[in-house]
């Protein structure tokens, strides 16, 4: 069995006691564990170490070591995504979907670094007259603190959680310590082995936690950044754990997310807008058995087009066949270890306002599986629909009235989410539901006929574009091209004499 290793200070430091599961035989495939390990100095090692030699790298430097690691994890590929299959229960294509992701995100980061240029800072803006003449002159840029990132990742996507957080604050200049979710460590490991034996990041700039997390929280500073994805429970000890409220330590939450998608009325069966949808809403309830946090909850549809919408979702999961993820042609593999109780209570909670129409068993036999479930809500206004957060291939189908009014209050119920997905082609509904819900939502992505050919899926989160979200997904904001590097950076306003602050700290606005 194998025992995975943390690498802290220098060195790899074997551990055990947690125990990793292959969720489709139940077999444990591996083990690790961080007990006896010494944080404070991980946390000393970062910022005395690593800091400063990421710090003497210039943007274009930064961004080619991003470059080399996404291609040094792209050829461990085939590797990763049979690990990803025996400790995530992935299939071939929810593999790819992870580990394609965290080597399409260093690429990104790596092409936007490249344009910034030697300087030791982000321009921020316009400079600024401040006196009578421009003589007295404002400029805002950013520099890189300091200080260490601390990552706490998901269990969902081991690779590409990791390396998106890792590619904003290398790039930023910062170090990073990142810990996995442990119960699927097993392909964030081999990327950590992967990324100390390429030699690229300076001694010091990574650092890998395999287990809990144990006291780290308590050596952080005020210079410090402690990012974590997970749900909204462990992230409000983090946000209120003591230390870091005394130091000031910036903390970013991805936290849980009851995203919804709208049908308009305008839309007709048979439509490309409609088509769009389907197939979209068969992807999220089935893609990564479910567990994504972009994936649809909430299904809203007008009420004279839910029997339908039903029908030919229906037909559309009939496509998508559930079994072994080792299969070439299985689409929907078991949810990830430890995690199918949580599904099947979530399931029968939601129960108590909605009926299964479609799926909702769990079939005899090893393996952590949950056939693709849609459910019809009863009545629309039941707390638990808007409240709970069933994390597996588990989707509602809500009817409303199909005014955008109604479309916008009904979704906002979700208290806060990640990503919302509307469908229509009726212009004047689609702007009233998007200014509706954008306060409430970090995405709001819109289907029409116009774009239904070329349009990535909803659930696909782009290093351009920000993902995070308001209030319950935890209110946090990761990527978003170069907005990515404000978490690592401290704007300071310079003001002074025009031509020291143009020559000295001018340049090129951000791309």
């Amino acid at each position: 069995m194998q025992q995975l290793e943390s690498y802290l200070n220098g060195s790899w430091h074997p551990g055990s006691g947690t125990p990793l599961h292959d969720p489709t035989t139940g077999e444990t495939v591996a083990e690790c564990g961080s007990e006896g390990l010494d944080l404070a100095a991980a946390v000393r090692h970062g910022r005395e170490v690593g800091g400063p030699a990421l710090r003497a790298m210039t943007f274009p430097e930064r961004a080619a070591m991003l470059k080399a690691l996404a291609g040094a994890i792209h050829e461990i590929r085939d590797e990763l995504l049979d690990l990803a299959r025996i400790n995530g229960g992935n299939t071939r294509g929810d593999g790819k979907f992870d580990v394609d992701g965290a080597t399409g995100t260093l690429a990104a980061y790596a092409s936007f670094g490249k344009r910034l240029g030697d300087r030791p800072y982000l321009t921020d803006g316009e400079g600024v007259q401040l006196g009578r003449t421009p003589r007295f002159w404002g400029r805002h840029v950013r520099v890189p603190r300091p200080g260490l990132a601390v990552h706490i990742n998901a269990f969902n996507f081991p690779a590409w959680g990791m390396m998106e957080k890792a590619a904003c604050a290398w790039l930023a200049g910062v170090p990073v310590l990142s810990k996995p979710g442990s119960n699927t460590a097993l392909v964030a490991w081999r990327i950590a082995r992967c990324i100390v034996e390429s030699g690229l990041v300076p001694e010091g700039g990574f650092q890998f936690l395999c287990g809990s997390a144990g006291d780290l929280l308590d050596h952080l500073g005020p210079m410090d950044g402690v990012a974590f994805t997970g749900s909204a429970a462990t992230g409000l000890r983090i946000r209120s754990h003591p230390n870091l409220l005394a130091q000031g330590t910036r903390v970013n939450v991805e936290a849980d997310s009851i995203n919804a998608a709208v049908l308009a009325p305008d839309l007709e069966p048979g439509s490309a807008t409609w088509d769009l949808a389907l197939s979209n809403l068969a992807t999220d309830i089935t893609q990564k058995a479910g567990q994504k946090c972009t994936a649809v909850r909430r299904i809203f549809v007008p009420e004279d087009l839910v029997d339908a919408l039903l029908e030919d979702l229906g037909t559309e999961l009939d496509r998508y066949r559930m079994g072994d993820p080792g299969e070439r042609d299985t689409r929907v593999a078991p949810v990830a270890p430890g995690q199918i109780e949580d599904v099947v209570a979530g399931l029968e909670r939601l129960k108590e306002a909605a009926e299964v129409v479609r799926g909702g068993t769990r079939p005899e036999g090893p393996g952590a599986f949950l056939e693709p479930t849609v459910l019809r809500a009863r009545d629309a206004e039941a707390e638990v629909l808007h409240s709970l957060e069933v994390f597996g291939p588990v989707s509602t189908v809500v009817p409303y009235s199909g005014r955008a009014e109604d479309a916008t209050r009904l979704a906002n119920r979700g208290g806060g989410g990640l990503v919302i997905s509307l469908y229509s082609d009726d212009a004047a509904w689609t702007e009233a539901v998007t200014l509706g819900v954008a306060p409430w939502h970090g995405r709001v992505w819109i289907g029409s006929k116009r774009m239904a050919e070329q349009a990535l899926a909803p659930g696909m989160v782009l290093p351009q574009m920000v993902h995070g979200g308001p209030g319950r997904a935890g209110g946090g904001e990761e990527l978003g091209g170069l907005r990515g590097l404000d978490f690592y950076t401290q704007r300071v306003a310079l003001q002074g004499f025009q031509g020291f602050l143009d020559g000295r700290f001018g340049g090129p606005e951000e791309a």
